[in-house]
Order: C-alpha cells, then structure tokens, then sequence
C-alpha cells in the first residue's frame, strides 16, 4: 500500500500514513488512526498525572492516603493496601454491553464505579510516594522508577542509589543530583548526557570522565576545569574558588553552566548509539526504532517515547520491561498484545482497559487483577468472549470509536494536571473547556502558607538545623509552598548541597527544559568552519559548510551549535 496524506480531525493539520504503517495496522486489524501523531501523543499526555499528589481518604479502609487524584474526581479510590487486597473484586461492577449505547460512554459509567487505586507503586518497600513505578525501596516522590533505592524526586530512572532530583536516568547512578541523561555515573551533579563519569559536576557530554567541573564534550578526562586539564592539586584548588556548600554560589554556577550549554558546548544531532535504521532522540541499544524518544532495547516500533525493552509496537508513552505488539497505550509493563490501554501491567491481549494487571484476554475492563475472558468487568466463558468482542469491535467501527485511544474526555485527571500540559503547548481554561476536557480548579499546590521566607533560609547547608524539617517554604519561581523531609535533608547534607529555593515541580520543570523537545525538524549540520572553532578539517567538507542533513529534535531556532554525525565524531570522539 503506498503513503496516504490524510487531515487530522483533531488540528486539522495534514499527517502522513506511510506503507509500513499501514502494514502494521492491517496486522493487529485496527483501522488507521484519524489523528495525527502529535496529536495521539498529546491524547495520551493528558492520562497521565505523576507531579500533583493529594490527600484523600481511601474509600474502603477511611485512613488518609496520598493520591494522583484530587479529592472532588468523582470515583472511588482505595489505598494501595486496599486496592490490592481482598476485600474487593472488580466483578462486582461487571455489566452488559448494550449495543444502543457508544461504548466509551459504557466505559465511562464503568470508570466512575470501579475504585482506583491512589497511586501505582508494585512490588514496593516503604515507597508510598511514587507512582507508575515497581521494585523500589525507601523512594519518595519518584514517578517511572523502578529497581531503585533510597531515592527522591526523580522521573524515568532505573537501577539507581541515592539520588535526587535525577531525569532519564537508564541504569546505575548513585549519589547523583540534578541529572539529566546519565547512565553508569557516580556522586555527579548539575550535569547532562554523561555516561561512565565520577564527581563530574556541571558538565555537558562527557565519558569515561571523574573530576572535572564546568565542562564540555570531554571523553576520558580526569581534572578538568572549564575544559582546561589540571593536575590534581591545581584542579582542587581551583575547587576552592566556588563555595559548593553555599546557595549563593551555586546559583552563580547555574547561570555559567546555562551560558555554558548553550554556547561552548557542541551538540551532535541526536544521541542516537549502538543503533540501527533508528530516527529519534536519546536512543539506545535498539533497532528500526523511528520517531521515538527516550527509547533503550527496542525493535520495530515507532511513535513510542520512554520505551524501555519494546517491540514491534506503535504510539506506546511509557512502557519498559517486555512490551511487545503493543499500540496506542500508556504505562505499560510486562504486556504482550495490548492496544488502547491505560496503566496495566503483565498482561495479554488486552484491549480498552485500563489499571488491569496480571490478566488475559480482556475488553474494555477497568481494575481487574488476575482476570479473564471478561467484557466491561463481566466474565464470560471463551467462545461468548469471543463473539461479543467481535460485536463489539464492529459497532465501535460503525461508530467511529475503534482504533483511537480513550478520549481526552475521559481522562480521570484535568487536562491542567497530566503532562499534556507539560510536555506540549499549554492551555487556557477556556480552551480545554471548548474541546470538553477537564481542568482542575482546585488549585495544584497550596499558597500563602509559608513559615520561612526563601532569604530566611541559610545560605550554607552546615548552617540548617532539623527545625527545617517543620518549616514551610516557598518557591521562588512559582510561589508554591513545599517542604523540606527527613531524607531530603539527609541527602543534602550528606553531599554538601543548600536547601533549594525552588519547589520540586519547579525543579522538575527546569531539567524537562534541558532536553531536546520531541519533535522532529529537518536541518543541515550547522559547521562551516566559523559557527565553532574546530580542531581539525572534516574530509567530506574540508571546506565551506557541510551538505548534510538530519531529522533532528533541536528545532531551527535554538541557539545551539548542532552537527552532523561525522562532524560531531570528527572534533569529539
């Protein structure tokens, strides 16, 4: 079948279907999506909620629990002790399909009645505060962590100890802090795309390093200071000139290491490595993996972002450890021929549901554990299963409803709260209420309640008693009130860090903005001998600008200096 150019119904824009699309559709008998593919992205943005967490009181037990859903949503949650027990059962809210009635409008009955549970931490020790995460211990307000320990306020890290305020962390970094795209590192801070690095701090690309400090683009070096080489007494000395334990300092770095990154620092088009016929950014490991982000291990898939260990799937928003044949889902773990799902993890051939684990054969259920062969929570032997399914699939494709994910509409979180508000354009009130999407009005955060005032808080972190710990602060950013726990202050205190003036959503916010957006442009490389001083000429170019082209997910305006892969591996690698 040759490409097709089709409109989005939901911008309005015109996508393309290519032949291999349209291929892997026939295969798994969904109809081509309606919706362009930054659009199917941003529907599914909107089902995920990890950064506002609120008091609630579990429905079963009636004892305060943390949650992802705001007090006023409208069903039921259940603490996760609760809502993995016994004391209830999804079947109970089984009901018959009625063919009269849009199946999504079915669903949304059936979501208001099933209890969810508050946040989604299997397989966990003392690790109340994370969600959309598995086989951690001692972490707090972790979101996609999983085999980690003793870590805090980190997102999409795997294989970690003791860090802290970490993004993109593939595998093993211990003692980190503020880290973006690291792999394989050690008591390293401030610092972005390193891998094999030890006490690297405000550093940019770097490999195979320890002890360097404002830094760029270094492979293999040790005492290293604003990409000059020291021997290490000069190197500790020139340590001294920046008090590491004082706020005041440290804000004076940030601001250097910002010039830094977007002046000095030489950017290849992608990070793209040990990879093959593979389009994207920050891509490991993996094999035809196109128009991806975020993607380690995988294989024949494409429009997927956080894909860790995928295969043979599409349009898939965070999903690790085995996922295979999986299309149009979010939160993924462990599944094998998954389409249109939401939050479940070790199951088969699932469609249409959403927080179901450890089940096969399901349709449209909503919070089944160890089910089968059920419709709407409603079980049925193989063969009923089978026919209804199939009577079901027919009136969703007369109605228009099958092969597109669960509405925004539906979405158990304000469009305000989930991450399409984070990771796309935002929106005003006025706008999601045209499209008839939530918005949250009960406010994300508290205000005006602060106890200590940001220029009340020391400024060197030897000068902060445990009296911290009762204290509330406030965000110099946003204004937020957060606070500070017990092994927050630990951590700081044990890696001579100050007390951050920023709230954690703020912090967050800040490492998302040292990422590359994901999307991509078609640009030329940038080197032309004048745009950067390179070190030697380039034998596809010795001179003039260099003819090669990219799809790259820096866009056209950025200030960064980007080249090409043979560029970049000429003056770095």
């Amino acid at each position: 079948m040759n490409p097709e150019t089709r409109s989005c119904q939901n911008c309005k824009q015109d996508f393309i279907i290519e032949a291999e699309d349209f291929s892997f559709y026939e295969k798994i008998q969904v109809p081509p999506p309606t919706w362009c593919p930054e659009c199917r992205q941003q529907r599914r943005y909107a089902w995920r909620n990890d950064r506002n967490l609120y008091r609630r009181e579990c429905r079963l037990c009636q004892k305060s629990t943390v949650s992802m859903y705001s007090p006023n949503k409208p069903f039921k949650v259940y603490c996760p002790n609760c809502w993995w027990g016994d004391g209830w059962d999804a079947t109970e809210y089984g009901r018959d399909y009625d063919p009269s009635r849009p199946f999504f409008e079915q669903l949304k009955g059936l979501q208001r009645d099933v209890p969810r549970i508050s946040l989604l931490g299997k397989n966990s020790v003392n690790s109340e505060y994370t969600t959309h995460s598995s086989d951690n211990k001692n972490c707090f307000m972790c979101s996609s962590a999983m085999h980690c320990e003793d870590s805090l306020y980190s997102d999409f890290i795997f294989y970690c100890a003791n860090i802290a305020d970490c993004t993109a962390v593939y595998k093993k970094a211990e003692r980190c802090y503020e880290c973006v795209d690291v792999q394989n590192c050690y008591r390293c801070q401030y610092s972005v795309l390193i891998n094999d690095c030890t006490e690297c701090y405000y550093c940019y690309d770097c490999r195979g390093c320890s002890d360097c400090f404002l830094s760029t683009n270094l492979r293999n070096k040790k005492y290293c200071f604003l990409n000059r080489q020291y021997d290490k007494e000069s190197y500790k000395a020139k340590l001294q000139e920046w008090d590491l334990a004082s706020h005041a300092d440290r804000e004076k770095l940030y601001v250097q290491y910002k010039e830094m990154l977007s002046g000095d620092a030489l950017r290849r088009y992608a990070t793209i490595e040990q990879s093959v016929d593979s389009t994207g950014d920050y891509i490991f490991n993996s094999k035809n993996t196109l128009i991806c982000f975020d993607a380690d291990r995988g294989e024949d898939i494409k429009y997927c972002m956080n894909a860790i260990d995928s295969k043979g799937g599409m349009d898939v928003y965070r999903g690790a450890e085995k996922i295979e044949l999986a299309y149009e889902s979010h939160a993924l773990i462990r599944d094998y021929e998954v389409f249109f799902c939401n939050l479940s993890y070790d199951n088969s051939h699932l469609q249409y549901c959403d927080h179901c684990f450890n089940s096969q054969n399901l349709f449209g259920c909503i919070g089944m554990k160890k089910g089968e062969y059920s419709i709407l929570n409603k079980r049925y032997s193989p063969e009923d299963y089978k026919d209804l399914k199939k009577n079901i699939i027919r009136d969703m494709r007369a109605s228009g409803e099958y092969g597109e994910f669960f509405p925004i509409s539906l979405s158990p979180f304000g469009y305000n709260e989930s991450h399409a508000q984070l990771y796309t354009e935002p929106l005003t009130k006025d706008q999601v209420s045209s499209h008839g999407w939530n918005w949250e009005d009960s406010g994300l955060g508290t205000f005006g309640k602060e106890t200590t005032k940001p220029e009340d808080i020391p400024d060197k972190i030897e000068d902060v008693n445990d009296s911290i710990l009762q204290a509330v602060l406030k965000c110099v950013s946003c204004s937020r009130n957060y606070n500070v726990v017990r092994p927050e202050l630990d951590f700081y205190r044990r890696e001579t860090l100050p007390i951050p003036r920023f709230c954690p959503t703020c912090r967050d916010r800040r490492r998302i903005a040292l990422r590359t957006s994901r999307k991509l442009w078609s640009r030329q490389c940038m080197c032309d001998y004048a745009v950067h001083t390179n070190t030697a000429k380039h034998a596809h170019h010795p001179e003039g600008r260099c003819p090669n082209e990219f799809q790259t997910s820096y866009a056209p305006e950025r200030p960064e200096v980007v080249y090409c892969e043979q560029c970049y591996n000429a003056e770095i690698v």
